[in-house]
């Protein structure tokens, strides 16, 4: 049986997810999780409530692993604002003993208090494909940096026609990620 401990997670991840109440990985967990840790790509297709979201968070965090510099490391781009804020709280759950710091941006509200906490200094941007070219485009979103990119539900982004945002996208990130 498989265990959490077999992914050499660091304590503070261990003792997040403890806390989440998790004691084993799900399948996709199991499949995505190590390859992400090598900084392969992965494409993941599971049904809802398999775990997806922490098959790609855990890693993440654990890559990241603490606050540093102003501009994000990594970007996760969903196709819904509900999606975002869920991916985000996931974040918060699983970072919980880091310092790392996580923004949420989407639309349908201004955008100057996320423009605010993306000065702040941000580690992880979880966003909508338009907020984040807006807030980009405005020159406050620095991408160099850049080591993990995540298309949450990317077959979903494309039903919705995001495809020329998500293409944009791709251009201004760095091409090794």
């Amino acid at each position: 049986m498989a265990s959490f401990d077999d992914f050499k997670f660091n304590r503070q991840l261990l003792n997040a997810i403890a806390d989440a109440g998790y004691t084993e990985p799900t399948p996709i967990q199991q499949k995505a999780i190590p390859p992400i840790l090598n900084g392969q790509d992965v494409m993941g297709i599971a049904q809802t409530g398999t775990g997806k979201t922490a098959a790609y968070v855990l890693p993440l965090v654990m890559k990241l692993k603490y606050a540093q510099g102003e501009s994000p490391r990594a970007l996760i781009v969903s196709p819904t604002r509900e999606l975002a804020m869920q991916i985000e709280q996931n974040i918060q759950k699983y970072a919980v003993y880091t310092d790392l710091r996580a923004v949420v941006l989407y639309g349908g509200i201004g955008p100057k208090t996320q423009i605010e906490q993306v000065k702040k200094g941000v580690d992880i941007i979880v966003a909508t494909p338009g907020r984040f070219m807006d807030i980009y485009l405005a020159g406050h979103i620095h991408t160099k940096g850049l080591q993990i990119l995540v298309l949450d539900e990317a077959d979903k982004m494309m039903d919705m026609g995001f495809m020329p945002q998500i293409n944009r996208i791709l251009e201004v990130v760095p091409v090794k990620r």
